[in-house]
């Protein structure tokens, strides 16, 4: 493992057994028993090289001896805490897709029994009742998966493979644990999960995230060790330095075949990283796919355990599937929450993409096709205040890719602006369409983007106009008066405007998607900004200021 080891923050862990939001914790003691034609076994021992017992959960189909595939699902969530007594109702996950024994975001071990698989959920080091400290990614964990793969595929029922399969921390330990390169481990299939821990889990564009973050760090407080504190440890990072390089993993490294999902609707958390982990594999045979649902209903729908079936049965069992005649890359083209078109493609991004730029006309708060010949000027609030510039199409139009906005910009009264941007899609009569958003919401937006001037710098070698990358080394503020240009990322989108509809850029100085009154559900927040005084946007004349979009030919929409 490359990626140097620190020491951060961390904290005594919190009693196991006092965690009320999860199910009643059983004690460590081994237990053997039948159950929905399954001989499972609870609290198998993994020793660790260092001496360190883990715990581990098998499944495997009762009365079946031998020559089994194993199905991973690592995650620090506790392997007792079963999915269907987790989801919450709005996340669209159907209580008859999954038996009582599904660990949370993981493979449902009746189901996948049933299949002819076994299944093993492991609490990592320092997670519950597991030995040690908890450390959250980094070398040690890579290091302690492998071991436990290893471990898995000496197994006198096991045929010698293991995959890996799961959701959200059970996607992005795959990343972590591939480079290793285990023995036994011989298909991935990463659900959506982050691959950058500063861009997409902790800073967005430099801005810290209040929301999601906090709550995930809470989530790894139960230990009879100690556990790291994600939660301090971010907040006394606030560039990119040794303690984010500590995270950093080594996508290039990884060669194993690879079924890889995201979601346009998971903006703000999975989205970029997981397409990005994709992009940067060596994988001779990989695939992407990527939707617009929602992310845990659609890991468990019927037909997506089906094309898992697949993937594994060819590389755990050298089985013939249908997956000879899978496309690299398979995409949802969304028109709104619920409704979308699904297509075959041969690489992402798409090669055949035509970059349009609108400009920003900041007098008539418009795009327009042409940059404006006057110069114009846009003030308001640094915190409340909200601007939007729409473009109609006149004929049918589909966005798909990495869209990017250059702004020139200007602060009052600070030294420094936070700014959120968001795509949004109106329909004939004006009207905002909501699409499917972050797990649980269906007023969501085409994309999102953030971003802190002050983080203005460009990674020169992995920016492209599309898709600007920032160095997040240091921070450049402002002077009174003084005017500069900023490149925003959006994240990745695939979207169909009819003609006649049209697209709306936002620009704001807070969280354009808030959450709901009363509803506690994980949700991406931005509470702690830099913005006070006076925002002042400029184009026209000498300031090029315009979105570029991502344009799909005619022909295909």
């Amino acid at each position: 493992m490359t990626a140097p080891r620190f020491k951060g923050i961390f904290r005594p862990g919190v009693d196991p057994f006092s965690a009320a939001h999860k199910p009643p914790l059983p004690p460590a003691d081994y237990h053997q028993r039948t159950e929905q034609g399954l001989l499972i076994e609870r609290n198998c021992v993994i020793p660790l090289a260092d001496g360190t017992k883990i715990y581990c959960d098998l499944y495997r189909p009762e009365g079946v001896s031998g020559d089994l595939p194993i199905l991973l699902a690592w995650g620090p969530y506790g392997k007792h805490a079963l999915s269907n007594q987790v989801f919450w109702p709005r996340s669209g996950v159907e209580p008859d897709w999954l038996s009582p024994l599904t660990p949370f975001e993981g493979p449902d071990p009746v189901w996948w029994g049933g299949h002819g698989y076994g299944v093993a959920v492991v609490d990592p080091r320092g997670a519950w009742l597991s030995g040690g400290d908890f450390h959250h990614n980094g070398a040690q964990e890579a290091e302690d998966c492998a071991e436990a793969v290893e471990w898995l595929g000496r197994l006198p029922w096991c045929n010698g493979r293991v995959g890996m399969t799961g959701v959200s921390y059970l996607a992005a330990i795959q990343y972590l644990v591939a480079p290793l390169k285990p023995g036994p481990l011989a298909a991935l299939n990463p659900w959506e999960g982050f691959s950058d821990w500063y861009r997409e889990f902790a800073y967005h564009g430099g801005i810290l995230e209040t929301g999601f973050l906090p709550r995930a760090s809470d989530n790894i407080q139960w230990s009879l060790g100690q556990t790291e504190n994600t939660w301090e440890n971010v907040k006394a990072h606030p560039l990119i330095d040794a303690f984010w390089e500590s995270k950093a993993l080594e996508l290039d490294a990884i060669d194993l075949p690879a079924y890889v999902v995201a979601s346009w609707s998971d903006q703000g958390l999975h989205l970029r990283g997981t397409i990005e982990a994709w992009r940067r594999m060596s994988s001779a045979e990989k695939w992407l796919e990527v939707h617009g649902q929602k992310k845990w209903a659609h890991y468990y729908r019927p037909e997506s355990r089906a094309r898992q079936l697949a993937f594994f049965d060819h590389f755990l069992r050298d089985r013939p599937t249908s997956l000879s005649a899978w496309p690299p890359v398979r995409i949802e083209v969304r028109e709104r929450h619920g409704v979308a078109i699904e297509r075959e493609e041969l690489e992402f991004p798409l090669a055949r993409t035509e970059y349009q730029a609108f400009y920003l006309d900041a007098e008539r708060q418009a795009l327009a096709e042409e940059m404006p010949a006057e110069a114009a000027q846009l003030r308001q609030d640094a915190v409340e205040g909200s601007a939007h510039f729409d473009f109609t199409f006149e004929e049918d139009t589909e966005l798909t890719g990495h869209a990017a906005l250059k702004l020139w910009v200007e602060a009052e009264g600070s030294d420094d602006m936070d700014l959120f941007v968001a795509l949004q899609k109106l329909d004939r009569q004006g009207e905002v369409v909501g699409f499917t958003f972050y797990a649980f919401y269906e007023n969501g937006p085409v994309a999102l983007g953030w971003q802190r001037v002050s983080h203005r710098a460009l990674d020169r070698d992995q920016s492209t106009p599309e898709r600007p990358v920032h160095l997040h080394t240091a921070e450049e503020l402002l002077a009174p008066g003084e005017v500069v240009p900023v490149e925003i990322e959006f994240w990745p989108s695939s979207t169909l405007f009819r003609a006649g509809e049209s697209l709306r850029l936002v620009i704001a100085g807070s969280d354009i998607y808030r959450r709901e009154e009363g509803v506690m559900l994980p949700f991406p927040l931005h509470e702690q900004t830099r913005n006070r005084g006076t925002h002042l946007f400029h184009s026209g004349g000498k300031y090029d200021s315009r979105l570029l979009v991502p344009k799909v030919p005619r022909q295909d929409v």
